[in-house]
């Protein structure tokens, strides 16, 4: 069946799917030595996949859908700094992506969209039989986490959640450390989104990050829509920074899972306190009067099958320094990311912290060690080169991603279970089982080979 008739088959009666696909990936395909590639959203952080992206042989961006004219704009420049040819651009509106997706000659798609745009543009995706790499946020239902799931599942499409915290530096160096058992048995891990972004969230439209307090269609980037999540919304929004890595200590999916999520939220004054005080807003500002929903500092709690707790924090509407606020802690010892030190028990001198610098040099993961001088220059430190890297030769392969469609639903899904447990004063709830049970037997795959 031809792409054309597939997506104009699959978006009018997707429920078909589930029963008859009618396009499936290939399994046992070979690996293809140059792929092309779609960008669906060219902002800052699609352009920062397409700066990677067009400097590798093995893959073009053949074309990008954004409706956005000032990141059109900045991302034909980047093509034309590394003298490539410009893709093909679909700009006719919010759904355009539809017709990209219908006329082009694709193996591949990144999804770097605003949030509620990453999980319909995901199915489509992998209706149309192509490799599916999407950008992290949270969902907003957990019907959007099993629609990803039966998608997969119904078309034989790959999808990589494309969460590039897994790939930090130091975070690999604890996973292998984990690994190497020098933490004991793990117990209690913590993670989270800790980021003031209330310059992101306000700008005034004329400087790139923050110089203001307007957002909504007068705003610049991301302050066009994120900050209404902030209006509408109260739980842990952002929740895959923290959790991904955490999942990977502790093999979430893969011989454990997630069977408990509570979760409560302060109330809200940050982002309230910012429209007052900045120059250009104040107590008359209409800005001033918005009530926004989003408790400042959410905490939330996890449970596994196999009996480790988990806290994750968000925190971005405070001021605040970064930190993702890891904590990783066993029988042996423990890891803290924000004051960068760790305590190995029969190593460290008792009671004592010891800077991490001598023990990330020696627990290096092999895949910074052997492509580390690759990274130099890559956006956060060198994780995004890993993080691209790693898409692009599953994609290739036509393999099943690192991080799957099953690891993008369960992370996803922390977002509308804290939600729910907010306004349910902290209630419980049930984490579901996106693998169906087949968590007790698929095997730890994550940055176990060549990428």
């Amino acid at each position: 069946m031809r792409r054309r008739q597939f997506l104009q088959t699959s978006l009018a009666a997707p429920a078909v799917l589930s029963t008859a696909p009618a396009l499936r990936a290939q399994k046992n395909t070979p690996v293809k030595s140059k792929i092309n590639i779609a960008v669906l959203g060219s902002g800052l952080r699609g352009q920062s996949h397409i700066d990677l992206m067009v400097r590798r042989d093995d893959c073009v961006v053949t074309a990008i859908a954004d409706i956005d004219p000032e990141m059109v704009r900045r991302t034909k420049a980047i093509f034309e700094k590394q003298n490539k040819p410009l893709p093909t651009f679909y700009a006719n509106g919010p759904k355009d992506y539809l017709n990209l997706l219908e006329k082009e000659d694709l193996d591949a798609v990144i999804i770097a969209s605003p949030w509620r745009w990453h999980t319909p543009m995901a199915v489509a995706a992998m209706q149309a039989g192509l490799y599916v790499g999407t950008e992290v946020c949270g969902a907003f239902s957990i019907d959007e986490c099993w629609e990803l799931v039966r998608t997969h599942e119904a078309t034989g499409s790959h999808l990589f959640f494309l969460e590039n915290v897994c790939y930090r530096r130091d975070v690999m160096a604890v996973l292998n450390m984990v690994r190497q058992g020098m933490f004991g048995e793990l117990l209690h891990l913590e993670g989270g989104y800790q980021h003031d972004l209330r310059n992101v969230k306000f700008n005034d439209g004329k400087q790139p990050y923050g110089g203001g307090v307007e957002f909504g269609p007068k705003a610049f980037h991301e302050a066009r829509w994120r900050t209404a999540h902030s209006v509408h919304r109260n739980g842990d929004l952002y929740p895959t920074h923290g959790v991904g890595p955490v999942a990977n200590y502790i093999n979430i999916n893969r011989g454990n899972r997630f069977v408990g999520l509570t979760s409560m939220a302060s109330k809200a004054r940050g982002l309230h306190e910012y429209v007052v005080n900045h120059p250009q807003g104040g107590p008359g500002h209409p800005n001033a009067k918005v009530e926004f929903k989003l408790g400042d500092k959410v905490t939330t709690m996890l449970s596994t099958a196999n009996g480790e707790t988990v806290v994750l924090h968000h925190d971005t509407n405070l001021p605040r320094p970064y930190s993702l606020g890891f904590r990783v802690q066993g029988t042996k010892g423990l890891w803290m990311d924000v004051n960068s030190s760790l305590h190995i028990e029969g190593v460290s001198e008792a009671h004592r912290w010891e800077k991490t610098e001598n023990y990330f040099e020696k627990y290096d993961h092999p895949l910074w060690q052997k492509m580390a001088d690759r990274a130099v220059g890559a956006g956060h430190g060198g994780m995004d080169f890993f993080l691209v890297n790693a898409f692009v030769e599953a994609a290739k392969a036509n393999a099943t991603a690192p991080i799957d469609v099953y690891d993008a639903a369960t992370w996803l899904a922390i977002t509308p279970l804290s939600e729910q447990s907010v306004a349910q004063g902290g209630t419980l709830q049930t984490f579901p089982d996106f693998t169906n049970g087949r968590w007790m037997d698929r095997k730890v795959d994550f940055a176990m080979g060549e990428y």
